[in-house]
């Protein structure tokens, strides 16, 4: 008689056998490192599906495995690039290694993404760019001024970050018709793929977040201890042991200022203790904070606008 293994069902491989046999799934593609010659110790296994009866995307995380799924209706309907541009994860479709797909629809929306004309490009990165402007405006407007305090400072410079990471350095890749991959190697990526070309924008990315190497690197994931940080604290682990300290602290700065945004909010509330946690997080007593925080993220915005 044969011993069953309940744990080979969530190998990457018997993922991908379940998704593509599965009548509803249409389409399925691999996303990330995990399984290519780039392939890590923290890398971990993604699929991309298109689904019918699904309304809106989501993600699904079992035994390490990531499923990030979308409605059926848009693999037609990203097709076109006016369509994508809106509302496509434009990175995740272009970058994914397409695994299953019976209509050929992935497989076109990917050519229609690595086949974009300058003109398009540069359009999509002055939309970007647009985007950004905006939204540092909003910034400036609700966390400067008088009677602005600490936690105005703190939300200032996560948003400084977040319009960095999310609008400009994408903006910045489509110089150079590539699509950003958002792995917790990111700063070790954008150095590789525009350190040398674009080295003003670059700076100023870097200077948004504070590096320090590994001594900030110990840091930050000590300070991960009692504020629910166990799977980022785990996965921020393993790039510190891959030797991607500036990686681990990107991350747990980022995934710190997106989970505990109502700290950020409550600051003057909160305890010491927490707050010197939090503090060591998000780089307080390295990072600039509040207007030189958004005034950093505008000149990123200049130096991705002409390309230097």
């Amino acid at each position: 008689m044969t011993e069953s293994h309940p744990h080979r069902e969530h190998t990457p491989e018997r993922t991908l056998e379940r998704l593509s046999a599965d009548r509803k799934v249409r389409a399925v593609a691999r996303a990330g490192s995990h399984g290519t010659e780039f392939a890590w110790a923290g890398s971990q296994p993604v699929f991309v599906t298109f689904e019918r009866d699904i309304i809106s995307p989501h993600s699904e995380t079992r035994a390490g495995i990531t499923v990030e799924r979308f409605p059926y209706e848009k693999l037609d309907g990203w097709r076109e690039w006016d369509a994508a541009r809106i509302d496509a994860p434009l990175a995740l479709l272009a970058t994914s290694r397409v695994a299953y797909d019976p209509t050929g629809n992935y497989g076109r929306i990917q050519r229609t993404l690595w086949n974009l004309s300058e003109p398009q490009l540069a359009a999509h990165r002055e939309e970007q760019l647009t985007a950004a402007s905006a939204r540092l405006d909003e910034a400036q407007r609700a966390y400067t001024g008088p009677g602005h305090g600490v936690q105005q400072q703190l939300l200032a410079l996560a948003d400084a970050r977040d319009i960095a990471l999310t609008l400009l350095y994408p903006a910045l890749l489509t110089r150079l018709h590539l699509w950003p991959e958002f792995e917790i190697r990111l700063p070790h990526a954008w150095r590789t793929s525009a350190g040398l070309k674009f080295p003003k924008a670059v700076y100023r990315l870097e200077a948004l977040y504070a590096f320090g190497g590994e001594v900030e690197a110990r840091k930050v994931l000590l300070a991960t201890r009692g504020l629910g940080l166990v799977e980022q604290e785990r996965r921020a682990r393993a790039a510190y042991q891959a030797g991607y300290y500036d990686g681990a602290v990107r991350y747990l700065r980022d995934e710190t200022a997106r989970t505990h945004r109502a700290d950020l909010d409550a600051w003057t509330h909160l305890t010491s203790a927490r707050r010197d946690k939090l503090g060591s997080l998000l780089g307080v007593s390295r990072a600039p904070l509040g207007p030189a925080a958004l005034e950093l993220a505008g000149g990123l915005l200049e130096a991705v606008r002409l390309g230097v």
